[in-house]
């Protein structure tokens, strides 16, 4: 049903037709509204056989998640920003475990400073902690990739995020396709899972390994989630079958066919690219789009097809590894290894800053982009700072050499 809604309240509508049997909620911005959605339909009866379970932290959610899905349950947690860094711990045990949950990231910077507002910080700080991440582009695909989500988890025994830009999606209002119950479950059968805790026949999992097998583990993980590539591919195709849209995949292009100039892009700011390139080609220029939609497992191979006839590459980062650049380029680089290919790293909307069509036509405008350049920078605010810092009476043991090997890089301002 078409309605016009909160899409974290889509979010929870759709999440609650997935039929989760336990919840656990610990509110933290921008991701309470979706709890919160998910807890008056728990209330009000419309999610049978669902407990709906207040914690005390976001450590606890998780950990109350593992407890529930290692004893059979479906089930379902939501986090954000510091919230997922407090819950690091269990994050990677979720994953060592195989536990088929889902977990919702509502994108939000990492402070300090403290910033409530939208980048990739968080999801990228746990990108290598085993767990498949998908993200969103739309309102739409927020709510659908959950559906999707559950079905990649438990066919795959890998615990799932979906990371959905905090307030840019989770506190907007659009037109969302809400599916029924009878079609969710048509693509969506009960959860039967691959390994379950039974008191009747009583086994330890988690337990401690030593250095003669501790390597073959994590091997085993790493194999599982290549061979997710293909599953994650197989149910997009499958999802669009049952419900007549597009949701997930590996990857998605925009024009990127023969382009010289391609942009590569995770979540909602590629509505906005597109924008532009439609602007752009209309007044001739070859340029074309990239959105990755499946960031974890990394799709290698699709990337390499789509980027591979490119002349330039931009890569979009809404998170900054400090002194290297972006998290994304580094894998996209990986793809293109080999390559001479010039690959950028523009780095853009830290902290919620607003990437807008102005800056973007700006960026494309330019023959060449730096390898690293940060969209928007205020300059004169950083030469400033550096300026008072540079003249700073030196209270330190740090050699001279050292100090000036500390320094920015020229090219990153």
């Amino acid at each position: 049903m078409l309605k016009q809604v909160e899409t974290s309240r889509a979010v929870a509508e759709t999440v609650a037709l997935c039929r989760p049997e336990v919840v656990c909620a610990y509110p933290i911005t921008p991701q309470t509204h979706i709890v919160e959605g998910l807890a008056e339909i728990v209330k009000a009866g419309k999610l049978k056989n669902c407990e709906f379970i207040n914690v005390e932290s976001e450590f606890a959610a998780l950990s109350v998640a593992v407890g529930a899905s290692a004893a059979g349950a479906r089930a379902y947690t939501a986090t954000a920003s510091q919230g997922l860094l407090f819950m690091a711990e269990v994050v990677y045990n979720a994953s060592g475990l195989g536990l088929p949950i889902v977990m919702t990231i509502g994108n939000r910077a990492i402070g300090a400073p403290i910033n409530i507002w939208n980048d990739h910080s968080d999801s990228m700080s746990m990108r290598d902690s085993g767990w498949i991440q998908l993200h969103a582009e739309t309102a739409q695909e927020a709510a659908d990739l959950h559906i999707l989500a559950f079905r990649i988890a438990e066919q795959t025994s890998s615990p799932v995020m979906v990371c959905v830009d905090g307030f840019v999606l989770t506190h907007s209002y659009e037109p969302v396709d809400i599916p029924t119950q009878t079609d969710v479950d048509a693509f969506l059968p009960p959860f039967e899972p691959q390994q379950m805790l039974d008191p009747s026949e009583p086994i330890t999992i988690g337990a401690m390994v030593g250095p003669e097998a501790f390597m073959e583990v994590r091997y085993l993980q790493h194999d599982k989630l290549i061979r997710a590539l293909e599953v994650i591919a197989d149910l997009s195709g499958s999802f669009e079958e049952q419900f007549g849209r597009e949701c997930g995949s590996l990857v998605r292009q925009y024009h990127a066919s023969g382009a010289e100039t391609v942009i590569v892009t995770l979540g909602s700011v590629s509505g906005t690219v597109k924008d532009v390139i439609d602007e752009l080609r209309d007044k001739g220029a070859s340029i074309g789009l990239l959105n990755i939609c499946c960031y974890r497992p990394f799709p290698f191979s699709a990337v390499q097809r789509v980027l591979s006839s490119a002349r330039r590459v931009l890569v979009l980062e809404k998170s900054l590894a400090p002194a290297i650049g972006g998290p994304v380029s580094s894998d996209v680089r990986l793809a293109l290894a080999g390559a001479r290919t010039p690959i950028s790293t523009v780095v853009a909307g830290l902290g919620g800053r607003p990437i807008t069509k102005a800056s973007l036509r700006d960026l494309l405008a330019r023959e060449e982009v730096e390898e690293l350049t940060f969209l928007d920078l205020d300059r004169q605010a950083i030469e400033a700072h550096l300026k008072r810092q540079n003249h700073r009476p030196c209270t330190s043991f740090v050699s001279a050499a050292v100090r000036e090997e500390m320094n920015p890089c020229p090219h990153s301002l």
